[in-house]
């Protein structure tokens, strides 16, 4: 077992504190290598320190941060780490006067210990060493960890309950959050042989008595005609898709407008469902919804006071910088409603945005700056901005509304979109110019038997039956067996002409066998092949009935996306926010310019040199 590993992932369980609603986390590697408590104090935070081996292990630890000094990004991650550094050691005094027993601390080292496998002490020390800490400086660390989950525990009591016009506020907000299940009343075939059901799903689209054919047929509720759910008298009760097997609820539930699923394989038993009435889920009423309402905005109103909190550690914060070489600028980048944002919340979400980290290392190194300096931070300051400005926007629009910033900024644009309404000419519309997606394209399972001579393979086509296995059956014949796996009617890249035994596996003269159909005899080179195909699916478009709800849902949630964001742009622009990014760009570009480190240009020797002799030149003899 890898112990450093092992102790490494807990450690950043203990040390890297997740405030709900903060702007600020850290990431696994800085928050690991933050543990270290030994050093070189270079910044000081309300009297305690941070080390300058804090910061440079944790600047080591991420592709992100180590950049070169001199660039853009190495600024962004000194900017980052010390910002970190400096709310991590202001909220951890904060809380170093609530009072942690050592019967506490050394319950839960007990359970790391065990949980790591490290109940033997050299291993656990050697574990603590390799991670740059002994069992008291780990101790210290539990200890912090404890006390700040009692504090956080402390704040989420001290919260009050939500209020009516707050649960109220967020219900209508939510609706779709809160809605019964969609139900569906039926009836099934259940069967154990796949023939059996392909030939009662036949009879069943022939017309054929549903219910006859499940009471003499069903292996399950047989003796109530399929029936999904007891009866109601004589009509089967409603159902939700989990009394059904997953696969078998997702092909039921998909027929809304009723009708009969294909058959399908669920646990080794073969399915076949007749939808005599869907019922659509139907919004919860707010007493219905009640309980999983005040959850959720009991949750809200913690996340609002956990970030206050944090707020207030940051503001307070008495910062001494011993090292000035740790020193950052971290300027006001804008400002609304009376609020300053600091530059430190837009590389906090730099940092952690793994999208970013990917790009680390794909793009060359003078390239990833500009993207993030013209398209992605200009992004997150509009963020910011917006989440700042919430919090007034809602009070001066008199809504009840709670959470932390962004929470509330997300529950002002529900607001703003709150009467979109999509009709039945824009599903038919987008249907219409839309179609091709609704297209489900053929395809099928084919199996080819090849035979030298054109009269075998037309005796083989007709003599078999379906019985039994494809590959014995035409391997006695005469035949070779190839398994061509699934196909469609798609040509070939290199011919550009569909391969024939292909083509003929979706043409219309097939001899329907046991699970599927033969092809008819299609000469392939020299040689005569007869297809076996399986799982034949011919190509046909969803009709509108079939899609229309998608299409509703997904056109209502692009159009309320596109009018809440407008709604709030318009709100956020009322309060004429300053956006100072490009001056604090600016300004950083000529930093690091100033901080990049300097080439000498090489000095230029002069040396006498020989005078030309034909072709070559004299080595000139040595100075004393």
């Amino acid at each position: 077992m890898n112990k450093k590993k092992a102790v490494n992932g807990l450690l950043i369980g203990l040390s890297v504190l997740l405030v709900a609603g903060m702007a600020y986390q850290f990431t696994p590697n800085v928050g690991s290598l933050f543990n270290r408590q030994e050093g070189t104090p270079v910044i000081r935070v309300n009297g305690d320190a941070v080390t300058s081996e804090q910061l440079e292990s944790a600047r080591r630890g991420s592709a992100l941060l180590a950049d070169e000094p001199g660039s853009v990004l190495s600024d962004d991650a000194k900017v980052y780490l010390v910002s970190q550094a400096i709310e991590r050691q202001a909220i951890l005094g904060s809380v170093k006067d609530i009072q942690v027993s050592r019967a506490d601390v050394n319950a839960e080292v007990q359970k790391v210990r065990e949980s790591n496998q490290l109940t033997d002490n050299k291993a656990w020390t050697d574990a603590l060493q390799s991670n740059g800490l002994t069992d008291a400086g780990f101790r210290t660390q539990v200890r912090q960890q404890l006390a700040y989950q009692r504090k956080t525990d402390e704040l989420r009591k001290a919260v009050p309950a939500p209020t009516d016009a707050e649960l109220r506020a967020y219900y209508d907000l939510n609706k779709t959050k809160y809605q019964a299940e969609p139900q569906i009343v039926g009836r099934q075939i259940v069967v154990s042989d796949k023939a059996k059901a392909q030939a009662l799903l036949t009879q069943a689209r022939g017309g054929a008595d549903f219910a006859e054919l499940a009471r003499a047929n069903s292996t399950e509720n047989g003796d109530r005609g399929g029936a999904l759910a007891p009866l109601d008298g004589t009509q089967p009760r409603p159902v939700v898709k989990a009394a059904l097997p997953t696969a078998v609820g997702e092909a039921a539930f998909g027929l809304t407008s009723g009708g009969l699923t294909d058959v399908i394989e669920s646990g080794g038993k073969f399915y076949i469902v007749k939808v005599e009435k869907f019922v659509p889920g139907q919004p919860k009423t707010f007493e219905q919804a009640k309980t999983d309402l005040v959850a959720a905005v009991r949750q809200q109103k913690q996340d609002a006071a956990l970030e206050r909190w944090a707020d207030e550690q940051r503001k307070n914060a008495k910062v001494e910088y011993v090292d000035p070489a740790w020193k950052i600028e971290n300027p006001t980048v804008a400002s609304v409603a009376g609020q300053n944002i600091p530059y430190s919340d837009v590389v906090a979400q730099v940092m952690n945005n793994q999208q970013i980290a990917g790009l680390v290392g794909q793009l060359p190194p003078e390239q990833l700056p500009e993207l993030l300096n013209k398209t992605f931070k200009p992004q997150v300051v509009q963020q910011l901005i917006q989440g700042y400005a919430a919090p007034n926007i809602a009070r001066k629009l008199g809504l009840s509304l709670s959470g932390s910033r962004q929470e509330i900024a997300q529950q002002l644009a529900a607001y703003g979109a709150r009467d979109v309404k999509v009709s039945d000419a824009d599903v038919q519309a987008y249907y219409r110019q839309n179609i091709a997606q609704y297209e489900v394209p053929a395809s099928a399972t084919l199996d080819e038997a090849s035979f030298r001579d054109k009269n075998q393979a037309a005796a083989f086509r007709t003599d078999w039956n379906g019985q039994g296995d494809f590959v014995a059956a035409a391997s006695k014949a005469g035949g070779t067996v190839s398994e061509r796996g699934q196909v469609s009617p798609a040509p070939d890249q290199t011919t550009g002409e569909v391969p024939p035994l292909t083509a003929a596996a979706f043409g219309q003269n097939l001899r329907s066998v046991g699970e599927g159909s033969l092809t008819p005899v299609v000469q392939v080179g020299e040689r005569y092949s007869v297809g076996y195909v399986r799982d034949l699916v011919r190509p046909t478009t969803r009709p509108l009935s079939e899609v229309s709800d998608e299409i509703r849902q997904n056109l209502l949630s692009s159009k309320q996306a596109e009018t809440g964001q407008a709604f709030l742009d318009k709100q956020v622009s009322a309060l004429n926010p300053k956006d100072n990014l490009e001056q604090v760009l600016a300004a950083q570009a000529k930093r690091v310019a100033a901080s990049a480190p300097k080439t000498e240009t090489p000095k230029t020797t002069t040396t006498e040199s020989a005078p030309a002799t034909g072709t070559a030149t004299e080595e000139a003899p040595a100075k004393p």
